[in-house]
Order: structure tokens, then C-alpha cells, then sequence
């Protein structure tokens, strides 16, 4: 592959780093390019990142893309990806391809009429999926003229739920009298949180215990400060069954890598509950892969790089919780400062940087010439600065001395923080060093997936492993 095809592609991946928070359009233009100019590399990426990815925002841009796709296999890969999507991602795809694609295809509107005729075909599926999607769901048969069947018709558009499903149960859930009424209602229908929250005239312990035990492990999660605010920290019962919520998360498949930490860091939760949400980030992040190769992770902490520091203190809990191999982590203004941790948690490098403050000049040189001098050798190169290097000794000549002093040529990968340059990046590929960029866009969740980027041997290998995802097939032709 030519260099414009392949900077094309890792800008690409480079994109798969923010989170644009519903905000499609920031990231719309790189889908735009990569579909017209490599179609065949972007339905194999969009299959790819659905199985390994982490940001919802970027899976919607790929699945409204491929249903809006000139290719058949595109079409009917997107046709098959749609069908795992809950209701309110679905709506938000369809809005995506009338308002950034300009259509609906014929293919899209069969996709989503399947996507409900077979939560349809349940009553109890069809409940559930209404009761914590209704706008969606409506907005879905609304806007594609799907004609919805008896049940669909009278919880959704009537307002007269059957006796025997969960919309009534919630109308029965607002008239009770007790609390105790309240958590036996939700326990024997298993009335989803958000919803039921709502409808709960009093918060007490017993309505706490029968809430969280209709929750999964995630919404456990995503839900900790309202928990907290609701007092559920404060009874030993209820703090229990959260944190057995929590020991389940760390098993399991179907949780967000970093929504964990951040609830952490959201909710000011007590030391235990904080060391049991770390726990299942790392968990949940070492199931991305294994890093097999030597690492430096080069932390620029000059003026104005407590950004940089933040994150690396971030990269730092997540290359040592997977890595097999030896890690060597520096902060760096004009001079190297060794950052070493007691431990792989991110607790754990919090401490081991919470002296570590943004000032000074930046000589990013001078961390790796310290290598150099200690016969640190390493496979790979993570800096994370904003390029503005000002000082010598400058890291692309002590590189050169470095590959040759300790007979290596490591990758270099520069995670760009603030208002960055392109210096370093130029000075490298001057010199024909092997460098790949991605830009930190300032949210947290998306840091998980520089794993694959990290762990494969090399970006080619990468690029493979993603062609070689086969593109899934509908089953109804």
C-alpha cells in the first residue's frame, strides 16, 4: 500500500480515539473518506471495532454508513450489525443516515421492520425493550411508516397497556402504597432502574435491594451516583449486593473498559468501592489483548502538560495491568524524572505521579538518552507531549543514537495532548523512523483502545487482522 493510503488508514484508527458524545458530525468526515476511497478496508474496520471497540458514537457512524453503502456486502452487513443495537442506538442511526447520508434505503427500513417484528414476536421481549426504549421505539415506527401490531399499537401509541405487561406493572408500580408493595412488584417483574426510579414515591432500603437486584452489572455502574445520592452506600445490605454487582463485572463480556473508572471518578466513592471499580477496568481492558513487547511510556510534564500527565498516568495503569514484557515510564521537562508504581492499579500510579507537576521547558531527548545511558532497551516508544519540543538533548537525533548504541529500532507512538505540533513526528519521518500519531480528544473512555494499536507487533499486522474480520451475512435471502 502507498504512504497516503496508509496514513489514510491509521488516521482512521487515529479517529477511533475520540468520543464525540452524539456529536456524529466531528467524526463523520474521516468515515466519509475511508468509505469512498478504501470501501473494502472500512466494512472489514466497521466489523472490527463492533466486536473490539468501545465508543457507541463511532459503531453508529459505521453501521448507518454500511446500510447507506453502494456495496451489497456492505449493505448486508449492516442489515445483520443493526439487529444487536438497542432502540435508542437504532433510532439514533436512522437519524444519522437521513441527516448526514440523505436516505433511508429500501435495505435499511426492511433491517429495522425485522429488528421489530422479532421483539414483537415476544411479548416479554417486545416489554422490555418498549419500556426502557419507548421514545425510540416510537420514533422507529413513526418515521420508517412501520405499522406496529396489536400489542405495539396499545402500550406505545394507545396508552392502554394489556393487563399482563410491563408498562401496566409500571402504572401499578406508581399507585402502590408501601415501599414494601413497590419492591415486590419490581422483583417479581424485574422493572429496570431508570424506569422504575421514577415511578417510587419513597427510596428505602427494601425498594434499594429489590432495584438493584433487576440491574446488570453495567447499569450497576452507570447508575453509582444516583445510587449514592439515594443512600444506597449508607445501609450494609444494599452496599453489599452492589458491590457482588461489581465482583460480577469483572467476569463480565458485556461491560464498557473505562465507564468503570470514571463512575469512580464521577461519584467520589469510598477507597473499597473505587478499588473494586479499578479492578474491573483492568479486568475488562486485559481482555483486549497482551502486550508482549518492551515499552517506554515518555509522560511530557512541561508547561502547561498536566493534561499529558493525566493521561499518562492513565496509560501507565493500562500498559502495566496487560504487558508480559518490562516497562519503563518517565515524566520529562528538560530533564528525566524515573515514575515507577507499587503496583498496577491506577491508584497505584496516581501515587507514583502525585509529585509530578507541569513546568519547565520540554527535552523529550532527554528521557530517552537516560535509557540510552542505563541500557534500558526497549520495543516500542509511547510519548505523550504536544510536540513542542524546545530543548536539547532533541529526541530524534538521540533515537538515532540510541538504535544504534543498543542494536534496536523501536516503534515510536505519539499520543498528541492540547494544542499540538507536528515537530517530533516531522523529525522522525525525516529520518525514516517507524512513528504513528493519535490525538487524546480529552475523554477517558476511549484510551482502551489504543490496546490493539499497542499489542500487535506491528500497525501491518494490525491492518491485517482487521481485513481478515469476515463481514457477517443476512440469513433471510
Amino acid at each position: 500500500m502507498n504512504n497516503a493510503e496508509r496514513d489514510l488508514r491509521l488516521e482512521m484508527l487515529n479517529s477511533l480515539l475520540t468520543t464525540p458524545h452524539r456529536k456524529l458530525e466531528q467524526v463523520g468526515e474521516i468515515h466519509n473518506l475511508i468509505v469512498e476511497l478504501d470501501p473494502i478496508f472500512y466494512g472489514h474496520l466497521a466489523v472490527w471495532y463492533q466486536q473490539n471497540g468501545d465508543v457507541r458514537d463511532h459503531k453508529e457512524v459505521f453501521v448507518g454508513n454500511l446500510l447507506t453503502s453502494n456495496l451489497t456486502e456492505h449493505r448486508d452487513a449492516g442489515f445483520v450489525m443493526l439487529q444487536q443495537f438497542p432502540p435508542y442506538e437504532v433510532s439514533r442511526i436512522i437519524d444519522f443516515m437521513k441527516q448526514h447520508r440523505g436516505k433511508v434505503p429500501r435495505s435499511a427500513r426492511t433491517a429495522v421492520t425485522r429488528y421489530l417484528r422479532e421483539r414483537e414476536k415476544s411479548s416479554q421481549f417486545f416489554d422490555r425493550a418498549a419500556l426502557r426504549g419507548r421514545k425510540a421505539m416510537k420514533h422507529l415506527y413513526a418515521t420508517l411508516h412501520i405499522k406496529p401490531n396489536q400489542r405495539a399499537d396499545a402500550v406505545l401509541f394507545k396508552d392502554a397497556p394489556p393487563t399482563d405487561s410491563l408498562a401496566f406493572m409500571l402504572k401499578q408500580l406508581a399507585k402502590s402504597a408501601t415501599p414494601a408493595e413497590q419492591a415486590a412488584l419490581i422483583v417479581e417483574h424485574n422493572i429496570p432502574y431508570t424506569i422504575a426510579i421514577g415511578a417510587v414515591k419513597q427510596i428505602t432500603p427494601t425498594v434499594l435491594v429489590a432495584l438493584i437486584n433487576s440491574m446488570s452489572p453495567q447499569e450497576v455502574i452507570n447508575n453509582l451516583k444516583s445510587l449514592q445520592e439515594r443512600g444506597a452506600m449508607n445501609h450494609p445490605e444494599v452496599k453489599a449486593l452492589i458491590d457482588q454487582k461489581l465482583e460480577e463485572a469483572t467476569n463480565s463480556n458485556r461491560i464498557s473498559a473505562y465507564k468503570a473508572r470514571v463512575a469512580a471518578d464521577v461519584s467520589k466513592l469510598d477507597s473499597e468501592t473505587t478499588a473494586k471499580l479499578e479492578k474491573v477496568t483492568d479486568e475488562q481492558v486485559k481482555k483486549r489483548g497482551k502486550i508482549a513487547k518492551s515499552t517506554a511510556l515518555l509522560v511530557d510534564k512541561s508547561g502547561s502538560m498536566t493534561n499529558a500527565i493525566e493521561v499518562g498516568k492513565r496509560l501507565a495503569a493500562l500498559i502495566s495491568g496487560i504487558s508480559d514484557a518490562d516497562l519503563f515510564v518517565y515524566a520529562f521537562d528538560t530533564m528525566p524524572y524515573p515514575v515507577t508504581a507499587n503496583g498496577k492499579e491506577l491508584s497505584d500510579w496516581e501515587r507514583a505521579f502525585q509529585h509530578i507537576r507541569a513546568n519547565g521547558g520540554t527535552s523529550i531527548g532527554c528521557a530517552l538518552e537516560t535509557m540510552r545511558l542505563k541500557k534500558q532497551s526497549v520495543e516500542q516508544i509511547i510519548i505523550v507531549t504536544d510536540e513542542g519540543e524546545n530543548s536539547a538533548p532533541y529526541f530524534a537525533n538521540v533515537y538515532s543514537t540510541y538504535c544504534r548504541d543498543l542494536a534496536v529500532m523501536p516503534n515510536v507512538v505519539i499520543v498528541r495532548v492540547g494544542s499540538a505540533s507536528n515537530y517530533v513526528e516531522t523529525q522522525l519521518k525525516q529520518k525514516q523512523v517507524p512513528v504513528e500519531t493519535f490525538t487524546f480528544a480529552g475523554d477517558y473512555y476511549s484510551l482502551p483502545n489504543l490496546v490493539p494499536l499497542l499489542s500487535r507487533p506491528s500497525r501491518l499486522e494490525l491492518l491485517m487482522e482487521i481485513l481478515d474480520t469476515p463481514l457477517p451475512v443476512r440469513d433471510d435471502k
